[in-house]
This record gives structure tokens, sequence and C-alpha cells, in this order.
């Protein structure tokens, strides 16, 4: 499983990803685990299984959560005295948590959404005149 912890700019998720790749160790798991910032998105999730956002993150999750559906990833907000958990035990056990929850409907992407049809814009050829002169 890889394991995908995601903040604003990378810093504090780097700490809980090592205490992560800590206790994958620990139980001899072929687990990994990365730390990214929220501009790493989408990218970051083409091998992800699980994301894990910290807890400033959470009130992005409704967006966060539809990218990830869209690439099969699984999404939990870390608690927010997760950065208390120096043996990363609590993040591995949350991670293999969401891992393995059964998929609701709700959970899944949507199909069924039309795409956007955008109509032409017709531009007076005395307007565009205007914008060009400027």
């Amino acid at each position: 499983m890889k394991i995908i912890v995601m903040c604003g700019a990378g810093a504090s998720s780097t700490f809980v990803a090592q205490r992560l790749r800590g206790a994958i160790a620990e139980r001899g798991l072929a687990h990994s685990a990365a730390a990214v910032s929220l501009a790493s998105l989408p990218g970051c999730l083409d091998a992800a299984d699980v994301l894990l956002l910290g807890p400033h993150l959470s009130d992005r999750r409704p967006q966060l959560e539809r990218d990830a559906a869209a690439h099969g990833v699984r999404v939990a907000v870390l608690p927010g005295d997760i950065f208390g958990d120096r043996d990363g035990r609590r993040a591995l056990a949350l991670a293999d948590e969401v891992a393995h929850a059964p998929i609701s409907p709700a959970d899944a992407a949507p199909t069924d959404i039309p795409p956007i049809s955008i109509p032409p814009i017709n531009i007076p050829p005395e307007r565009a005149d205007e914008r060009n002169q400027r």
C-alpha cells in the first residue's frame, strides 16, 4: 500500500511520513509512505492507495476526496494530535482502516455528470478592433 501524507507546504507531513515509515518497517510491511504538499495535486495521486490529510486541511476534504476518487484513492483526515504520535502507529492504523473500509456508493466517483458545454462568444468586429488597439 502506498500512503501519501499531505499538508499545505509539505513540512509537517514530512514528520508524519517519516514516523509512518518507521511503523511500516517495524511491522515488516511492504507499504510505503511519502510526504507531499497541496501543490503536488493531482500528480501525487497516480500511484497512491491512501491519502492522509493534515488536520489543517480538513476544510478541503470534500474537494480532495473528489480528486482522489478519480484516481481510486481513499482519503482520511489525520487527528489534530497526530504530531504527538512519535512512533507512527496511529497514522498507520488509520491508513489501514481507510484502505480496507468498504466502498459505499456515496464514496464512489460520480459517473453521471454531463460534460459542460460552453457556447462560443461572438464579438462584434468594431469591439474586436477596440480590443486590438489596447
